[in-house]
């Protein structure tokens, strides 16, 4: 990566990117976004941990990113949120989507779709220690911080 420049900015860079108003993004734009990179972040970590088979790697990555487990990180992390944080959060959650996740209440989903508008605001907005604190803390908080794959 060039010195100087953020992840972001090379990527802008490589593929002719206009900078883009936040506050134009929909609640569920964000949280495309914030959905890859909170299952970046997860794949990360358990990959740093250790070579294992992909299939482990792939069913504790499952464990981690699907829908009830967001919800349960952001019910521990309410109470750390900032004010904006929060206003993020509940654009995400009250946002209307066509789809639904297949094994979470809708009341789960929401949850989930908030908490990933989060990540994607907080990622968009370069925000990234931010964003690895609070992934941090909620899985520390649901006691879903990932073990050491086992390498069987």
């Amino acid at each position: 990566m060039e010195e100087g420049l953020d992840w972001l900015e090379l990527i802008a860079r490589q593929f002719h990117l206009e900078e883009v108003d936040m506050r134009t993004y929909s609640p569920l734009t964000l949280a495309y976004i914030g959905d890859g990179v909170y299952e970046l972040v997860v794949r990360t970590i358990l990959v740093k941990m250790g070579n294992c088979p992909v299939n482990k790697l792939h069913r504790r990555a499952s464990t981690l990113v699907r829908a009830g487990a967001q919800s349960d990180m952001i019910k521990a992390l309410m109470p750390e949120l900032s004010q904006e944080e929060s206003k993020i959060y509940k654009r995400g959650q009250n946002a209307h989507s066509a789809t639904m996740a297949k094994n979470a209440t809708a009341a789960d989903y929401r949850r989930a779709t908030g908490f990933e508008a989060l990540m994607g605001w907080l990622y968009l907005t370069r925000q990234w220690e931010r964003m690895l604190e609070l992934i941090g803390t909620g899985l520390e908080r649901t006691a879903k911080a990932p073990d050491v794959p086992s390498k069987r």
